[in-house]
Formats: C-alpha cells, structure tokens, sequence
C-alpha cells in the first residue's frame, strides 16, 4: 500500500509524489522536448519569497538557493549530507554526481548564510547530523530523505504564489546558475568544473542551447554596414564648392560674350 506523503500542517500531497505511484509505466513527458526557460534574478527572488515562513519555509529557501547559486543536480542535493557542506570554505562536496563522478563547487557568501539559517533550524528540529541535508521534517519521524517529485510540486506551487508564468523545476535553475555564470564572463572550463560535465564540449552547447539571445543580441549591436552607403550618397565639397560658382554668374573665363 501506497504511503500517504502530508505537507506541514497535515495537507496531503498528491499521490503522484510518490517515486513508486508510476513504478512499470512510461513518464507522461516521454518524448516530449521542453524549451529551456533560464529565469530572471527578479523571479528567483519572488521564487524563494514566496517559500513561506516556519521550518518547511526555511528549508526550501535554502533547497531553491543551492540549486540556483551552485547549479547542482537535484539528486545531488537531495544527496547531501551535512558533512558534505564547508561553510566556512564556501564549499560543496558531490560525492556521486552524474557517472559517479566526485566534485567539489563553490557557494558564495550570501547563499552560504542562507544554507546556515536551515542547518541552525535543523538542529533545533533535532533531526539526526547522519540525515540527509533537505529532508523531512514532519513528526514523529523527521529527517527522512525527501523525494524529486515532492520538491517538483513544491516549485510549482511556490510559481504559482510568485505569479511567474515560466515553468519552474528544479534543473532549471541549474540552466539559471549556467546562464548567469555565462553572462558574467566566467571561463567555459570553470562553468564545466561547477557543472560537473565531462567535456568542455557538452557545456560550450549547454551554454549555447541555454542562451540563443546572445547571438541575436550579439548581431543586432554590429556597426551600421550603410553607414558608408549614406555617405557616398551626400554631395562632395568640391561638387558643391563648383555649383555654387556657377550659379553665381561668375563666367570670366569665357570669352565670346559681352
């Protein structure tokens, strides 16, 4: 029997939360191809404003911040464990990322402070050092591991109360953190460190995928290729200098006429 998964406050979630609700089936997205939608700094602060107060609250602010200012994998966060995180360092240890691959990221100041206040409020929860950084915190058992669906829906309905009309799920801020990283002219090596990709050539298209209005922006801001066209067009000096000349009824140099 399906276990029932509540929110804080005894408000059940939908069943298709649970990772075993589709076990056997195909997933409802099969074959179907979504933009990437890499969202504004101004919508991931009302993003993470409209997470709501208490300790669920101070938990998925915390969930959203690392997502957005590490770009890490949801299942890599969901990962975590409190050993993994250095805050005095501003430092993230992803033990087994994608392939299995071991890496190390960069948070920076403000984030780490945010991560503080949920690791504070943690352990005034009492869930165990040994849990998983983002989990339950529901009695009588908090400190259960949270499943990717739960904080799918819970993305999607903290969209909802920010009013922002893209769709929001967690590897898009991860397209978010790779965009920004891009646009602040952080080397393309680097971005691939923070990522965990394998190749150069996976983020040099992951970049390229996530930000076409570069290019279009890139191309509308070239020189004015006529510019050189209207000038030619404009009458010279000495063309002038001559009309002038004639029109003043200076004809001294032909003879024959009175």
């Amino acid at each position: 029997m399906l276990e029932v998964l509540a929110r804080p406050g005894g408000r059940a979630l939908s069943p298709i939360c649970l990772p075993g609700y589709r076990a056997g089936m195909d997933p409802p997205n099969k074959g179907k191809r979504y933009p990437a939608e890499v969202l504004t700094r101004d919508e991931v602060h009302r993003l993470i404003a409209a997470c709501g107060r208490g300790a669920s609250g101070t938990r998925n602010r915390a969930l959203i911040t690392l997502l957005y200012r590490t770009g890490l994998r949801i299942a890599e966060a969901l990962a975590l464990e409190v050993k993994d995180i250095d805050l005095d360092a501003g430092a993230v240890a992803v033990l087994h990322g994608k392939g299995d691959r071991s890496r190390r990221v960069g948070i920076d100041p403000p984030a780490v402070a945010v991560l503080e206040r949920w690791l504070e409020r943690r352990r005034a929860l009492g869930i165990p050092r040994g849990a998983p950084v983002f989990c339950t915190i529901s009695q009588p058992r908090p400190g259960r591991p949270m499943y990717a669906s739960v904080v799918r829906e819970m993305l999607k309905d903290a969209a909802a109360r920010a009013g922002i009309e893209k769709r929001v799920h967690p590897h898009g801020l991860r397209h978010t953190h790779a965009a920004e990283l891009a646009r602040e002219k952080v080397p393309v090596n680097l971005i691939q460190r923070q990522l965990g990709h394998k190749s150069l050539a996976v983020t040099a298209h992951y970049i390229d995928h996530l930000m076409p209005n570069e290019v279009i922006d890139a191309m509308r801001a070239r020189d004015d290729w006529t510019a050189h066209e209207h000038a030619s067009s404009l009458p010279s000096a000495t063309t002038t200098s001559e009309a002038d000349h004639t029109s003043a009824g200076i004809t001294s140099h032909s003879p024959g006429r009175p």
